[in-house]
């Protein structure tokens, strides 16, 4: 069980975390759901403590890591995985090279570090891109990458930071549907940073809202998203994209009355005032899983819907960051306690991944 006790965090003389108080289950697929400059992912990095609380507590199974340094940072951090956004993959490496990186960093012989890099990628099915490098792969082949590379140390915690934001709607469903088989076959507890309620009912098994650092709302997701309390909820059930097991009419009711849309015609992101609502009630729609039940004949815009209208393949390439990704983003996959020693162990092991 992870336990956020008054937690709170400060850049500076800026209070960015107030007194947060959360509780995230075993097994739990948890999504934290906000807009940007929320905190969301402030919060999540102060899990594996790559951000360091100001005060309150971390715990991990009732034991207080707050404070963990040296030897015992190192341990937690090997039993927690982290995917981001950018995929953070060297490109200098290759896939297999990549995936085995966090074993590389704590000398795991280089037989046994090869055996689980190829028994990783044949569970996220790029067992025949192994030898490939990042360039050559598209958006969803390099997150499975990255999902693979997490999953090397035999984490029981992986924790999630837009997964997702940064790829198409097909390569999204399929991302998803390989952490929901990480959740389920593995039983790695989740905690899926998004913001995206799409997204978040999709995997998500129970979600917290936080709104200027504060945790407004949370429950089941069923709960959260039928009967929203907090107006920060109802704003992103407004506007987001988001199948309701109950008509418009109930749907306005539980947004406070507010119009659904601003205008005919109007172009829309998703965002408040930027056009209609982006609800879609389309034949070809898909059912959603999980504790929402859909309607017939209503889709996730965002997330699923007929294959036909997504644009180009699955497998098209997102645009590839063109730096190295931050070792100490990568450290808190690895053995490493800070950044330093990341940057050592990354240039000495390189020779032999």
């Amino acid at each position: 069980m992870i336990e956020l006790k008054r937690l709170r965090k400060s850049f500076g003389e800026k209070e960015v975390l107030h007194g947060i108080d959360l509780e995230i289950a075993d097994g739990d697929v948890f999504g934290i759901i906000g807009v940007s400059g929320a905190g969301k992912s402030t919060l999540v990095r102060c899990i594996n403590l790559l951000e360091r609380p100001t005060s309150g507590q971390v715990l991990i199974d009732g034991v207080d890591v707050t404070d963990f340094k040296g030897a015992k940072l190192i341990k937690l951090r090997e039993s927690i995985g982290m995917i981001f956004q950018n995929f953070s993959l060297f490109q200098q490496r290759s896939v297999a090279e990549n995936v085995a990186f966090p074993l590389a960093l704590r000398r795991v012989p280089k037989a046994e570090r090869q055996a689980r890099s190829a028994e990783l990628l044949r569970m996220v099915d790029l067992e025949a891109l192994a030898d490939a490098y990042p360039v050559q792969l598209s958006g969803g082949q390099q997150q499975r990458v990255a999902i693979a590379r997490a999953l090397a140390n035999r984490p029981r915690i992986m924790l999630c930071d837009e997964a997702t934001s940064a790829l198409d709607t097909r390569t999204t469903m399929s991302i998803l549907e390989l952490l929901a088989r990480v959740n389920r076959d593995l039983g790695v507890t989740m905690v899926v940073i998004t913001h995206s309620l799409a997204v978040a009912q999709r995997i998500c098994n129970r979600i917290a809202v936080i709104d200027d650092g504060r945790i407004v709302e949370q429950g089941t997701t069923r709960e959260v998203f039928s009967h929203p309390k907090a107006q920060m909820t109802k704003d992103l059930l407004l506007f987001d994209t988001v199948i309701q097991d109950f008509s418009d009419d109930e749907r306005r009711a539980a947004a406070g009355d507010a119009p659904l849309g601003m205008g005919e015609g109007a172009e829309s992101d998703g965002r408040p005032g930027d056009g209609p609502s982006p609800i879609s009630k389309d034949p070809q729609g898909v059912d959603a899983p999980g504790d929402v039940d859909a309607p017939e004949g209503v889709a996730i815009h965002g997330v699923a819907g007929d294959a036909r209208a997504a644009d180009g393949d699955a497998g098209e390439s997102a645009e590839l960051p063109n730096e190295t990704p931050k070792i100490s983003e990568v450290a808190s996959a690895s053995k490493c306690s800070n950044v330093s020693e990341a940057a050592n162990a990354s240039e000495s092991e390189r020779a032999v991944v």
